[in-house]
């Protein structure tokens, strides 16, 4: 039976949610400032007067990026990596989680001690770029996919969770006569819903968001993902292309709102997906942090 709740109880639920209020607004403010400058007149966004909502309301920006074919060009590309990427990491992860969860591998707590020495040493990037290069990965596509397939946390995790699955159930299948493989297919997986969603969810984004190895490994700009035009149009301010058909005066003021544009066109998809995988997120790590 649950007591009454006291005084200080209900003042500890309004200091959290008042906490919790304004932790919410902080994180999402940036986002909503960059949507409502984008929707925004560029004189509006040049003179600051872009606060909470679109002043000048206009889709000249969307419609100047969209125009421009690296956009799409990089959307292709990174829809690519996303895709092959993500499936070739849940192969990668899988297969080599589970025999790590059993406890009768041989030389399992050394294999996991070398796995874990890699997450915090490595040869660096010299030896990496060295060692793409002699692979013949260097300026190809598979340079962001094969150097990527396993992430040592991401089979960490995956490994606590098929430890979760109670043992009978594996002896059960063995004694059925089942071999390793078909117990991870027929019996393993389908309890890992939710963790196998959660490795979705991490490789998927990490993927959407990666620019460094594409700037280091590849040459050919048709190769481009597209958070590294985004930092082109960013950063190097590389907008020239799409503001060809733009007056010269209004150049400098339509860039601004380019760029707003840009990142809300980069975050949306993600923005998008997040809800749907977010209870299999939250159960996924819940469940992977609990053993048997």
């Amino acid at each position: 039976m649950v007591g009454k709740r006291s005084v200080g109880d209900h003042a500890f639920d309004i200091v959290n949610v008042l906490f919790l209020t304004a932790a919410s607004f902080l994180f999402l403010f940036p986002v909503w400032f960059v949507a409502v400058s984008s929707l925004s007149s560029p004189a509006a966004v040049a003179s600051g007067d872009v606060a909470l909502w679109p002043k000048g309301f206009t889709w000249q920006a969307y419609e100047l990026v969209l125009k421009d074919s690296r956009i799409w060009e990089a959307y292709a590309n990174t829809l690519f990596y996303v895709g092959a990427g993500t499936l070739l990491n849940l192969i990668m992860t899988t297969l080599g989680a589970y025999p790590l969860s059993r406890r009768q591998l041989f030389g399992g707590s050394a294999i996991m001690a070398m796995i874990v020495f890699t997450m915090f040493f490595s040869g660096g990037l010299i030896p990496s770029y060295l060692n793409i290069r002699d692979l013949g990965l260097y300026n190809t596509r598979w340079v962001l996919i094969v150097p990527a397939a396993v992430s040592a946390f991401n089979l960490i995790v995956l490994r606590t969770f098929f430890q979760t699955i109670p043992e009978s159930l594996i002896e059960s299948a063995k004694i059925d006569g089942a071999q390793d493989i078909r117990v991870l297919w027929s019996v393993v997986l389908p309890l890992s819903k939710p963790g196998l969603a959660v490795m979705l969810l991490f490789y998927a984004v990490a993927h959407w968001n990666s620019w460094f190895s594409a700037m280091v490994y590849l040459q050919d700009r048709s190769l481009y993902p597209l958070q590294l035009v985004l930092r082109e149009i960013l950063i190097h301010a590389q907008t020239s292309e799409l503001t060809a058909n733009v007056p010269q005066q209004d150049v400098t003021q339509v860039s601004a709102t380019i760029r707003y544009a840009t990142i809300m066109i980069a975050t949306l998809p993600i923005l998008l997906l997040y809800p749907f995988l977010q209870k299999h997120f939250v159960k996924g790590v819940m469940i992977g942090a609990l053993k048997e």
